[in-house]
């Protein structure tokens, strides 16, 4: 029993026993009805289109979308030329040329989404240590990933009496351990939307939420759709296969 006593005591010195809480229990994570939801939805082009301009002005200061190339976005409704004039105002890093050396473009429809870093070591050399992770399929890697990530944008608030924050962290009643490393990304009227949607804090966490939730799976609508038309065929098929059984058994006495 003292051994276990000890261990248990050691490990939440380590910081290994969980994720230190600011304030009593995690607060249940709020639910929302998303158009994607369901076996017939449909990502919202206009949330999608809007949650795509809040990334770009905001979140890919720090996280990258490395999974997603810029011609993809065609499919949430931006034209060809659009898409070039996006993916111009980049500079990719390409190479070797004919004297072996790399250089850099601009970058074209075909390109993936720029990282923000070089790589890791820089990426925590320029936000005090913490990883910003990379934002292409996160509404996959966490569990219930649209709720959740909606939640995390709109949970930062004033630290309750008596919580200890450490030194650099912010308090989110909804982010495991309550402090995140990360300042409040969405303040009201961060970015202007072009179609003059007024840009709330939850307003901008909803539409970059749905813009991601594409990102992470730009195919769904696609599968659904196939899925839908492979269930009506089968359908179609028992209805053929019962009236043929019928038809070969009707004049058999049993």
């Amino acid at each position: 029993m003292r051994f276990l006593i000890a261990a248990a005591a050691l490990l939440a010195g380590l910081g290994l026993a969980g994720p230190p809480r600011a304030a009593g229990e995690p607060i249940a994570i709020p639910r929302e009805r998303w158009s994607f939801d369901g076996p017939f939805g449909t990502f919202d082009r206009g949330s999608a289109q809007r949650g795509l301009q809040v990334y770009k002005e905001v979140c890919a200061v720090c996280h990258g979308l490395k999974q997603v190339a810029y011609r993809n976005l065609m499919q949430l409704g931006l034209s060809e030329d659009e898409v070039k004039a996006l993916a111009a105002t980049v500079q990719i890093k390409d190479g070797p040329n004919e004297s072996g050396d790399m250089f850099e473009r601009p970058g074209r429809p075909s390109d993936r989404f720029r990282s923000p870093f070089a790589n890791e070591q820089a990426a925590r050399a320029a936000n005090n240590g913490a990883y910003p992770p990379d934002l292409s399929v996160i509404i996959k890697a966490r569990p219930d990933g649209a709720n959740y990530l909606r939640a995390l944008m709109i949970g930062y608030a004033d630290p309750p009496a008596g919580a200890a924050m450490m030194s650099g962290m912010n308090y989110n009643k909804y982010f495991p351990g309550q402090q995140i490393a990360m300042v409040a990304p969405l303040p009201e009227d961060r970015v202007t939307y072009a179609d003059g949607t007024k840009a709330t804090t939850d307003q901008m966490a909803r539409d970059v939420t749905t813009f991601l939730a594409w990102a992470a799976e730009p195919e769904l609508e696609v599968r659904r759709a196939l899925g839908v038309k492979i269930i009506l065929f089968l359908l179609v098929l028992t209805v053929l296969a019962y009236m043929v059984k019928r038809k070969i058994w009707a004049d058999l006495k049993h």
